[in-house]
């Protein structure tokens, strides 16, 4: 049988995408196959990144384990702090403040969903807080973080608040350790195979001339080989999710490091808090129709909390989608294939992605088209959902104080997202797909928290007597906080598992 096996993978971008990506396939190829392709990574010094991290999702934990990496030694290099939840500050009203936790809420009880039950006590008079019947987001409030037992009752997810320069440079030293090649330099020419349009070289600015079988874009939102060379085009998503610019910066921590990220509505978008063992990471993300640079710069810098550790930086996006991430023989991953804004941190979770259905539907150099069509298929599907996830944070929302919130308050939304807000509202139904990075509990703690509350609850409900309903609940709040209170507080934590040396110098805080 011929072996038409991919012989060269070539990676444009460096940055967390382009790290991420090679250090997954070295260590796929590593332990998977004999005659292992060469992976080659081209990337300039001159050009920089734009971090698509420093906040993320639980799904980079299953990264981690794909490559063997230790968590603690993870953490101390990339300056990381545990992350259990987001806290959204004035997004339903001014004043409001609710967390997003990545645990799940109480348990189902007679075979109906936990929320029924708690809004069926609401009903009835009950005031105990949904927020009650989450470990994370207790353990968050009390600034606590720490590992149950296995054998006990409750647990949680949780992710990581970290360095994203410093885990590109943590990923390349794994990458080049098993055998990924980095190359200086600018690409000046992509060269095109005459009979198909595939993608054959890249020519760098000191003529050198690099081949390949696969081409993987991760140049960020130029999209140097998916959109400049193939011309695949862009769907943009501006009239639902139109914050277009980001003002960011580093500043000196002010206290211990909280277990959570911090987002606060603002008067023409919002502001990120990002807790590292060494400084904090912010930005202001808004919308320019509605505020100036000079402006969104002047009202940043105000809000800071400590000394800035660098010069503000203007960083502008368009919200939306390639409309083909994989096409002919590039695949687009990170900025290059989409940006949906760093509201709930999802970009570092979609690069995960696209690299797990890459892997699992790796071509050889026949480049079936059904490859692409189903990378695309799933990429696609998971980018929308996270589109409607975030337009409902926005859209959710009874200000009216200033230009900018009207417009979210009133503007027109996908059907997708209605129909789950309508179904949700009238009887608290979630549909949520479990293989979705926002499942029942996202949803259900945006809606609750935002002030969606369902009109009525499940009626099967009614078939636990409410004082064994209250029982069990009781029992439950009472769990969860002794629980939490049991854990150490977070820098106590860090000290004893991660603890980072001092910094070397300052980064930019990017999301």
């Amino acid at each position: 049988m011929k072996n038409d096996h991919i012989r060269d993978i070539v990676i444009l971008g460096g940055g967390t995408a382009g790290w991420m990506t090679a250090a997954a396939l070295a260590r796929v190829f590593a332990s998977t196959q004999a005659d292992a392709p060469r992976v080659r990574l081209i990337e300039s010094e001159e050009i920089g990144t734009v971090g698509v991290g420093e906040s993320t999702i639980p799904t980079l934990r299953n990264f981690n384990l794909l490559l063997g990496a230790d968590e603690a030694e993870f953490m101390r290099r990339t300056h990381a702090t545990f992350k259990l939840g987001i806290e959204f500050r004035d997004w339903g009203r001014i004043g409001d403040s609710y967390i997003h936790s990545f645990g799940t809420y109480g348990r189902p009880l007679g075979g109906v969903p936990f929320h029924h039950h708690w809004l069926r006590l609401q009903a009835l008079g009950e005031e105990n807080p949904i927020d009650a019947y989450s470990l994370p987001i207790t353990a968050a409030h009390l600034g606590r973080f720490g590992r149950p037992p296995e054998a006990a009752s409750v647990s949680f997810p949780y992710a990581f608040q970290f360095d994203a320069a410093l885990y590109a440079t943590y990923l390349r030293s794994y990458a080049e350790a098993r055998g990924v090649i980095r190359t200086e330099g600018k690409v000046v020419d992509v060269g095109l195979r005459s009979a198909d349009g595939f993608i054959e070289s890249l020519t760098l600015a000191d003529g050198a001339r690099i081949e390949g079988d696969l081409f993987i874009d991760c140049s960020g939102f130029r999209g140097v080989l998916i959109q400049q060379a193939l011309k695949t085009g862009y769907e943009d998503w501006t009239q639902w999710l139109p914050c277009d610019r980001s003002v960011v910066a580093t500043c000196e921590s002010a206290g211990a490091a909280e277990p959570f990220t911090r987002a606060t509505a603002s008067e023409a978008g919002w502001r990120w808090r990002i807790p590292l063992q060494h400084r904090v990471g912010n930005g202001y993300v808004y919308c320019s129709e509605y505020l100036g640079d000079a402006e969104a710069a002047d009202a940043f810098l105000s809000r800071l909390e400590g000394k800035p550790l660098a010069e503000p930086r203007i960083l502008r996006f368009v919200t939306g989608r390639r409309k083909k991430q994989w096409h002919k023989n590039c695949v687009a991953i990170g900025l290059s294939a989409g940006f949906l804004e760093p509201l709930e941190s999802t970009s570092i979770g979609l690069i995960i992605l696209a690299i797990f259905n890459l892997i699992q539907l790796f071509p050889d150099r026949g480049f079936d088209p059904a490859e692409a069509e189903e990378f695309n298929r799933l990429m696609d599907m998971e980018f929308e959902r996270v589109r409607d996830f975030l337009i409902l944070h926005y859209f959710l929302t009874s200000r009216d104080d200033t230009p900018f919130w009207n417009r979210c308050r009133t503007m027109s939304i996908p059907d997708s997202l209605r129909h789950k807000m309508e179904l949700f509202g009238e009887r608290g139904l979630i549909i949520a797909n479990a293989d979705a990075f926002f499942g029942e509990p996202s949803w259900l703690s945006v809606c609750i928290g935002q002030n969606l509350v369902p009109r009525r609850y499940d009626p099967l409900g009614d078939t636990v007597d409410a004082d064994e309903v209250r029982r069990r609940l009781g029992a439950l709040r009472q769990t969860i906080r002794r629980t939490a209170q049991a854990m150490p507080p977070h820098d106590v934590f860090l000290a004893g598992y991660c603890a980072a040396g001092e910094p070397v110098a300052a980064h930019t805080g990017r999301r």
